[in-house]
C-alpha cells in the first residue's frame, strides 16, 4: 500500500482522525501491512502485547477461553475496524485471541514505536486519548445490558448491535448482517446456550421480525426489534 493510501485508509479511525498529514508521517513509517488466510490466529489470548491491528479488509474473530476450554465470542470485526482498542495504552499481554473469520488485509503498528511517538509528540498524545471515552462508554453498555436485561432481550439486543456493527441496509426497517454466526457463537457472544439462542430465533422468525436471505445471513427489521425491547 502506498503513502497516501495508508494516510486515507488510517485517517478514518477515530484515533487519528485529527492527526494532520504531517503528524501522521512518523506513524505511516512504522506501519505493516499482512495478508491472513481465513482460520489464521493473529495472536492468542496471553501473548505479549506488541501489536495494534487494523482491517483493511476480511473478518476477524475475537474471543476469550477459560480454564476449560469454553469460548466466548467478545466482538466479530470487519474492514475498517481496529483492535484491540486499548492496545496502544495498555501493558502485559493481548486480552483475547484474534482469528480469520475471512481471508484478511491487516495493517498493523508495533506499540513500542507508537508510544515513543507519544512521549516526543505531547500535544498528539492528548488528541490521541479523546478516542478512549468512546470505548468506555460502549464497554458500559454492554454491562448494563447484562444487568439488568433478562436473555431473551439480551438475545434482541445483541442483533441490534450486530445489525449496526455487521449490517448493510435494505430499507428503512431492515439490515443484512454481513457476518454468519452460528447459535454457537451468538451464544458465546452473551453467555447464553445454543438451544436457548436457537429458540428465540425461531420465535423471532415466525414473528417475521427477522428472516434469512438465499445465502443464509441474517435480515434484521431493527425497528420491530427495537419495539420488543420498549413493550
Amino acid at each position: 500500500m502506498k503513502n497516501n493510501e495508508l494516510y486515507t485508509f488510517l485517517k478514518q479511525f477515530t484515533i487519528f482522525k485529527d492527526l494532520n498529514e504531517y503528524e501522521m508521517e512518523p506513524i505511516i513509517d512504522f506501519a505493516q501491512s499482512k495478508d491472513y488466510k481465513m482460520g489464521q490466529i493473529i495472536f492468542m489470548q496471553d501473548d505479549p502485547l506488541r501489536d495494534v491491528y487494523f482491517i483493511q479488509a476480511g473478518k476477524v474473530k475475537i474471543y476469550k477461553t477459560d480454564y476449560e476450554g469454553n469460548e466466548q465470542i467478545v466482538n466479530v470485526l470487519q474492514k475498517d475496524d481496529m483492535f484491540p482498542h486499548q492496545g496502544f495504552f495498555r501493558k502485559g499481554n493481548y486480552p483475547a485471541h484474534a482469528e480469520v473469520l475471512e481471508g484478511a488485509t491487516l495493517i498493523n503498528i508495533p506499540i513500542i514505536s507508537f508510544e515513543n511517538f507519544l512521549l516526543t509528540n505531547p500535544e498528539i498524545s492528548i488528541k490521541v486519548f479523546r478516542v478512549l471515552s468512546e470505548i468506555i462508554i460502549d464497554l458500559q453498555k454492554r454491562l448494563k445490558e447484562k444487568i439488568l436485561y433478562n436473555v431473551y432481550d439480551q438475545i434482541i439486543l445483541l442483533l441490534l448491535r450486530l445489525s449496526k456493527k455487521n449490517g448493510e441496509q435494505i430499507d428503512e426497517d431492515r439490515s443484512r448482517l454481513t457476518v454468519q454466526l452460528t447459535n454457537r457463537e451468538l451464544a458465546n457472544m452473551i453467555g447464553s446456550s445454543r438451544e436457548t439462542i436457537s429458540r428465540t430465533l425461531t420465535q423471532l422468525k415466525k414473528e417475521n421480525v427477522i428472516t434469512t436471505d438465499e445465502n443464509g445471513y441474517l435480515i434484521v427489521n431493527h425497528n420491530a426489534l427495537e419495539e420488543k425491547i420498549l413493550m
